[in-house]
């Protein structure tokens, strides 16, 4: 199973969101030069084929990437030419800066991800829910709450893999049970990551970058239920009352499997730590917290048991073969699962992260934030958002709002990250957790069979907003 990157996670300084923060960097007004033109093109050329990915089989990160380097060679020739040799290259280190830190904190979640899949706790976790024989209506409410609380601390892609792992097995001979069960999926997953500061990429950045202190974000744990409870109930009538066949028991875990769930729990809880009482970024506390997975994987392979000997021993080395080893356990290698990590995302967030900053320093994402937040109220400004989340991946979404750094109350900075976060889940395309089971589910859910549902996702969508509107009256 891949495991990709929500989720996302950094501390990204003010300088990191955009040049004009940085007091030292003079700016050019390159918004109507040829530059700034074909930066834009060059730019929404990369991201149409980076939404196409799965037809045309060009990873996204490839495009994005070469996006990135070009606006910066332009940015660059035209600074150069003009006098201020230094001032595209501070620009751009401060972004790269930014993208670094959120490399660092992809780097050790996903890592933490990967062993636990190694030691079979995912796997273990599948096989339970179904040998337990639970109705087709009773499973998608149990795969709903799941994915809802998993991706309050997982990525809501690997929420919806593993979640639609468990319905495919169950509900592969029923498809209008897995077609409707796959978008609770996904509007689960995107409502669980959106009251959670590690949760998604759209909480992590506005946590990273201070707008809302970490426990205030949890003052959207109603709205986000509300999110994924409307739709739910409105799809429940639709659920088939059948019930699947059960399976065996569930597979034993490998040694360590519980520890490290322990041990990724106690990380978090480090980087929460040392972004808020010791005023370090959290990348640097989730360093700290890959040092207790290593430890771990040093104990396992030092205390790994013995293989017994093989009763033919004899004849193997008559014949001068190998002796093979009996129930070996699978040796745990904690650089194996960094080697795992979805490399493919994480450059592609890079390319994301350093376009959208080679923009801001042209000054179009000055001009946004003024058609937005300056000409538009806010509260209009932060719907429209999270409705343009649908369309466009709502990390880059927020990213840009963060450019922008609108001058907002923090209850709107939380409308926006609500919004933004579940906005992804009017279309099947608005999130990676949409477009993962896309992949999966092999034409049993699809963009047609998703927006048939839009109408009852917009009902939780709008539900959500008034509620926090209802319950969060303080923050504004």
């Amino acid at each position: 199973m891949k495991l990709a990157l929500l989720l996302l996670f950094c501390l990204l300084p003010c300088q990191a969101f955009g040049a004009s923060d940085n007091a030292t960097t003079q700016h050019l007004d390159l918004t109507k030069h040829w530059v700034g033109y074909a930066a834009i093109g060059i730019f929404a050329a990369a991201y149409v084929l980076a939404m196409i990915e799965e037809v045309i089989e060009l990873n996204k990160s490839k495009p994005m990437v070469l996006a990135a380097s070009l606006i910066w060679v332009l940015i660059a020739s035209v600074y150069v030419s003009g006098g201020l040799d230094k001032q595209a290259g501070i620009a751009f280190r401060s972004a790269l800066e930014g993208y670094a830190e959120l490399f660092l904190f992809i780097m050790v979640s996903m890592a933490y991800l990967n062993a636990m899949e190694d030691r079979g706790v995912f796997d273990n976790l599948r096989v339970w829910l179904l040998s337990k024989g639970f109705s087709y209506r009773k499973l998608f409410w149990i795969t709903g709450a799941m994915s809802f609380a998993l991706s309050s601390i997982c990525n809501n892609l690997t929420t919806a893999l593993l979640m639609g792992a468990v319905i495919y097995a169950m509900g592969k001979d029923n498809r209008p049970f897995l077609s409707i069960a796959c978008i609770n999926i996904v509007v689960a997953a995107n409502a669980g990551g959106s009251f959670s500061p590690f949760g998604d990429i759209t909480t992590l950045l506005v946590w990273q970058s201070g707008m809302v202190p970490f426990a205030d974000f949890y003052a959207l744990f109603i709205p986000a239920v509300i999110n994924f409870v409307v739709p739910a109930g409105i799809m429940h009538f639709r659920i088939p009352k059948q019930q699947p066949i059960a399976i065996g028991k569930a597979p034993i875990m490998k040694r360590g499997a519980l520890a490290m769930v322990v041990l990724f729990l106690l990380t978090i809880i480090t980087a929460v730590c040392f972004e808020n009482f010791l005023e370090l970024p959290p990348a640097a506390g989730m360093l700290a917290g890959l040092t207790y997975l290593k430890f771990l994987g040093f104990y396992l392979q030092k205390t790994e048991p013995k293989s017994p000997r093989s009763p033919f021993e004899h004849v193997y080395k008559l014949f001068n073969v190998e002796l093979p080893e009996i129930n070996k356990n699978h040796r745990f290698d904690v650089f194996k699962s960094v080697a795992d990590l979805e490399w493919d995302t994480l450059l592609f967030f890079y390319g994301i992260m350093v376009s959208v900053a080679g923009l801001s320093f042209i000054g179009y994402l000055t001009l946004m934030s003024d058609l937005l937040y300056v000409g538009m109220d806010p509260t209009i400004a932060n719907i429209l958002v999270g409705i343009l989340s649908a369309f466009i991946d709502n990390g880059t979404i927020m990213f840009a709002v963060l450019t922008m750094h609108p001058d907002i109350s923090q209850g709107q900075w939380l409308l926006v990250t609500l919004s933004a976060g579940v906005g992804g889940s009017l279309l099947a395309i608005g999130s990676a957790a949409g477009v993962g089971l896309m992949g999966q589910m092999k034409g049993a859910y699809s963009f047609g069979v998703h927006l048939k549902w839009m109408p009852a996702i917009l009902l939780g969508f709008i539900a959500s907003i008034a509620a926090h509107f209802l319950l969060n009256a303080r923050f504004f």
